[in-house]
């Protein structure tokens, strides 16, 4: 118990804590003559508890801290944890006197807060959902699969009620549970943000957000008034980022995301100061083919004009397109359809252990390097040091050499590869691998080397006419 000293200040007093009723307070943390670190002003939960204890890694070891977060912070290890319900209590605590009873602290509406951000930090609403209960998508169903098991981004198109929400909601379940550094870093962002439940300190399973298309650029990146707080980006960190009518979202939140996507990190620069958020999600956009939803096979039911689907097609650019590993078309399904797929249909748990045995291989194979999945392997080293089988290749450079894929385009392909290398329990991806992961990237098989003359001769004598 600390010694019956008043609490002095220390370096770390000068460091703000926020306070979910009072704000930034300007000195939070006391320490006592026995090294006792006395947290927050008043009774009120942090919004950040064991994120900003680095004093324990410079040799403090007892922390008095909010009763509310009182379990997050012995997330720390070694370090003795003491809760307080009010200031008074904390001095008690410091002066050894006899410690007052004092009410409960008031907890904020955690549900109100998650359905605000439209972020699930546990994946708790998804976990009854099952594979096996979409019928009839068997392609859409293994390209989740492949992005689940490499960690690679995820488009799908097609009308409404053909099932992309329901494929995306499911995505979480194929996931394994995240490892204990990860699992820290995804509860330290949740318990900035402020979402992190009171009842479960540690966020083991990997987040799922799925923001509303009306939500503002900060909500999506990050941001703030006075400070920055992590956005929709960094609370999918490790996790999935679901963007339901992608097109409907506003130009510039999409184009925000091109960052987060190439390097796994937000910089958001502000007055006071700039905040630098991790970001490593995999990100799912599901969209409607036009604004009716009904520009699907000969588009005989679509009521919208070809400027209006042109517009809405390209409310996505290029650029982000471009870092979207996979692209699915989710197509209705018939009947006929639905009920012989039954006889082939695998549930949740039976994919998800394929996934985790394809990351299990991409561990051993990335061992002592900084990255552990394919989605997330530079281009460069994998050229270098990962290349598929040699008869492999000309695929990809004949795709190269008629336009259809970019550069960066060719690294996902061959990302692609080996995930489906590994799914497969293959050593190294072969021409087959390549071709499907070429079609998994075009959205449609790969055209012949001469489509592509064909159609640039035809466009040139269009325009000449």
């Amino acid at each position: 118990m600390p010694t019956s000293t008043w609490p002095s200040r220390s370096p770390c007093s000068a460091r703000p804590r926020w306070c979910t009723r009072t704000g930034w307070t300007r000195s939070s943390c006391w320490v006592s003559s026995d090294s006792t670190v006395a947290s927050s002003q008043c009774g009120a939960p942090f919004r950040r508890s064991w994120p900003p204890l680095p004093p324990a890694a410079a040799g403090w070891r007892r922390f008095v801290v909010p009763e509310p977060n009182v379990d997050e912070a012995r997330l720390v290890s070694d370090v003795e944890v003491f809760g307080v319900r009010s200031l008074r209590q904390a001095l008690a605590l410091l002066r050894d006197d006899e410690v007052p009873d004092e009410p409960a602290c008031p907890l904020d509406d955690e549900a109100a807060r998650a359905a605000e951000h439209g972020v699930l930090p546990r994946s708790d609403r998804l976990a009854g959902l099952d594979l096996a209960e979409v019928l009839g998508q068997a392609t859409a169903r293994k390209a989740l699969e492949v992005a689940a098991a490499g960690g690679h981004h995820l488009s799908m198109s097609g009308p409404p009620g053909a099932g992309k929400t329901m494929l995306a909601e499911r995505m979480p379940g194929l996931l394994p549970d995240l490892d204990q550094s990860d699992a820290l870093e995804v509860t330290a962002i949740h318990s900035v943000a402020g979402l992190l439940p009171s009842h479960a300190p540690l966020v083991v399973r990997p987040p799922f957000c799925d923001p509303h298309h009306s939500a503002s650029l900060p909500a999506i990146v990050g941001g703030g008034a006075r400070t920055a707080r992590p956005g929709a980006v960094s609370l999918a960190h490790r996790g999935v980022l679901f963007l339901d009518e992608a097109p409907e979202f506003r130009p510039s939140v999409l184009d925000a995301l091109r960052q987060p996507l190439e390097h796994g990190e937000v910089v958001i620069a502000r007055s006071a100061g700039t905040a630098r958020f991790p970001a490593r999600f995999q990100l799912v956009i599901a969209a409607n083919p036009c604004p009716c939803g009904r520009a699907y096979g000969k588009g005989l039911y679509c009521t919208c004009t070809p400027q209006a689907r042109s517009r809405y097609q390209h409310r996505l650019s290029g650029p982000i397109k471009d870092r979207i590993d996979i692209l699915q078309l989710v197509e209705p399904v018939a009947r006929a359809e639905m009920v012989a797929d039954q006889r082939l249909i695998e549930p949740t748990a039976v994919v998800a252990e394929r996934v985790r045995e394809a990351r299990q291989r991409q561990a051993w194979r990335f061992d002592g390097h900084r990255w552990s999945l394919n989605a997330h392997v530079p281009g460069y080293e994998l050229r270098r040091h990962f290349p598929p089988e040699p008869d492999a290749l000309p695929p990809i450079e004949s795709q190269l050499t008629s336009g259809w894929l970019t550069a960066r385009g060719a690294d996902r392909v061959l990302r692609l590869a080996w995930t489906l290398a590994d799914l497969g329990g293959r050593d190294r991806p072969g021409r087959h691998d390549v071709f499907a992961a070429l079609t998994l990237r075009l959205g449609h098989e790969p055209p012949s080397r001469g489509t592509r003359a064909r159609d640039d001769s035809a466009g040139r004598g269009r325009r000449v006419g």
